[in-house]
């Protein structure tokens, strides 16, 4: 099975990459999906070191492609060039606050693109892909947040993943060849146990634990907590963090389910991946602190427009549609950060 990487050299991709040609070993799986893979790369946001980290963690080589997914010519190349089966899409710009100061990108990027992806897949009849889609699409619902929800969004990020939703549900209806799983990401953190691929944000992190790591590091001088007055554990934002490898495994059994007689996931079905339990942003500054035993600066700022006080998934669906759920704990989440960004504080 030949498989296209869109965004394999990023932090969740490039764990995914990984997870994938360590298949085989994976308890549970029950085929290799390391035959070939392709990754297709415009490095916006990633580095080609990345490459050599996954060779070292698993002794293979993949194929790379440094191309835009909006670029259909590119795309067609590679389409044309290698015996494609199976797509695992996660390129898309993916920071909540750029997203309302530039739209016009995000939307163009994460949705054109993705259309694009979409039609060069239909030109060579390749019609399995996991989507990377997130929680986002939810909007202001309660939690524990389920499949059957109606979908909203809040911001410009948010609505590129409930649009290319829509069009990959669309998609499935028009033509039921098309197995799509759309994957709905709750928070990845973490990092590979050898501490050599992790989260290596351009500029400063839009997310909690990597800007909580880089203070630790002293790239940051203090961290920025968004409120205190929320009715939760602490005052702090409780939300549903993930491991990044048990997400990456979440991938591998959604491809798994694909396309084939005996295939859970038919037309196109969302699949939250979380944990199921929240965290406050405090308990993950705590945790932190007494793992790396580094004090992390931090100061109480006010609420950010749009954030909910509570975010956590229910994760039942995946358990039964593709036998999947969350291993990995805080703590491990915590000390697999702690060992990548103190092995390399300045990223790759």
């Amino acid at each position: 099975m030949s498989l296209l990487i869109t965004g394999g050299t990023g932090y969740i991709g490039s764990h995914t990459v990984v997870e994938l040609l360590q298949s085989a070993e994976q308890e549970g799986v029950s085929q290799d999906l390391s035959k070939e893979i392709i990754i297709v790369d415009n490095l916006s946001n990633s580095s080609t070191k990345v490459l050599d980290r996954i060779e070292q963690i698993t002794g293979k080589t993949v194929t790379f492609i440094e191309a835009d997914i909006c670029d259909a010519q590119a795309l067609d190349k590679v389409f044309t060039t290698h015996n494609i089966e199976a797509v695992i899409h996660f390129a898309g710009l993916k920071a909540v606050g750029e997203s309302a100061e530039i739209p016009l990108s995000y939307y163009h990027n994460n949705v054109s693109g993705t259309v694009t992806l979409l039609e060069i897949m239909a030109k060579h009849s390749v019609k399995n892909i996991v989507f990377s889609s997130s929680a986002t699409v939810y909007g202001n619902n309660v939690s524990p947040l389920n499949e059957t929800m109606t979908t909203s969004a809040t911001n410009p990020y948010g609505q590129t993943k409930l649009m290319v939703e829509h069009i990959l549900f669309d998609l499935a209806k028009s033509d039921p060849q098309w197995s799509i799983a759309c994957l709905r990401y709750f928070n990845p953190i973490g990092a590979h146990q050898s501490g050599l691929i992790g989260e290596n944000p351009n500029g400063i992190p839009n997310n909690l634990l990597p800007y909580v790591a880089q203070v630790a590091v002293g790239r940051l001088a203090q961290l920025q907590v968004f409120g205190d007055d929320y009715d939760t554990v602490d005052g702090t934002g409780v939300r549903d963090y993930i491991h990044v490898v048990d997400l990456a495994q979440g991938h591998v059994k959604a491809l798994e389910s694909l396309g084939h007689a005996k295939g859970t996931v038919k037309g196109c079905q969302a699949i939250n991946l979380g944990t199921g339990n929240g965290t406050s942003v405090l308990e993950i500054v705590n945790t932190f602190k007494d793992i790396s035993k580094v004090d992390i600066p931090y100061k109480i700022v006010p609420r950010r427009a749009g954030d909910l006080a509570t975010v956590y998934a229910d994760a039942a669906l995946a358990g039964s549609l593709l036998n999947w759920q969350a291993k990995l704990d805080l703590t491990a989440m915590i000390e697999d950060t702690w060992r990548w960004q103190s092995e390399n504080p300045n990223g790759f």
